[in-house]
């Protein structure tokens, strides 16, 4: 966090970045959740976090909603699931990144209400997304637990939105114009 480029942003809350860097969300199982368009620093702030949760002696598993998703969808038998569930509901923090950029069957999101709702008031989870939450029904297109999922989600939560055109956009194109020939 110490080269975050905080002018960089249209819009980001600095002083609540920094009050979930001081991890009392853990204190309670609050959840924090990043959510802004791609190339914004949403991954790199949460790693950050998951960095410090490790420092100050906390387990912590980061994982993309993708690879989660996978994981448990491949368990063949009820007892394997369990064992999966156990192992995403166990981490002090769970970051769940890249949340909103793939869509999902409604076992998708069973699977995933499962881990929330295991977690619920218990232990956090740090969710990075692209969407709002008004648009997680096109993540999970036809499931019926997409409100109780971000009701879960949100109910004891910090929300930090970010705003601001693509950084890695920014240094690509950079980066372009640096590689053509002189004219």
């Amino acid at each position: 966090m110490a080269e975050f480029d905080w002018s960089w942003p249209k819009a980001l809350d600095r002083e609540a970045v920094e009050r979930v860097l001081g991890l009392g969300f853990l204190a309670d199982g609050s959840n924090v959740i990043l959510a802004g368009a791609q190339g914004l620093g949403k991954t790199m702030i949460a790693r950050n976090v998951g960095h410090q949760a490790v420092l100050q002696g906390h387990s912590v598993r980061s994982v993309t909603a993708a690879e989660l998703l996978l994981d448990l969808g491949a368990q063949e038998t009820a007892r394997a699931l369990e064992r999966r569930l156990r192992a995403y509901v166990k981490p002090r923090l769970l970051h769940l990144d890249e949340l909103g950029y793939l869509t999902y069957d409604n076992r998708a999101a069973d699977l995933l209400f499962q881990v929330v709702s295991r977690r619920y008031e218990r232990a956090s989870i740090l969710v990075t997304t692209n969407l709002a939450f008004k648009d997680w029904g096109s993540v999970f297109p036809n499931a019926a637990c997409v409100t109780a999922l971000i009701e879960g989600l949100t109910h004891h939560a910090e929300i930090i939105t970010i705003s601001g055109e693509s950084y890695r956009r920014c240094e690509a194109e950079v980066a372009q114009k640096a590689r053509r020939p002189k004219a």
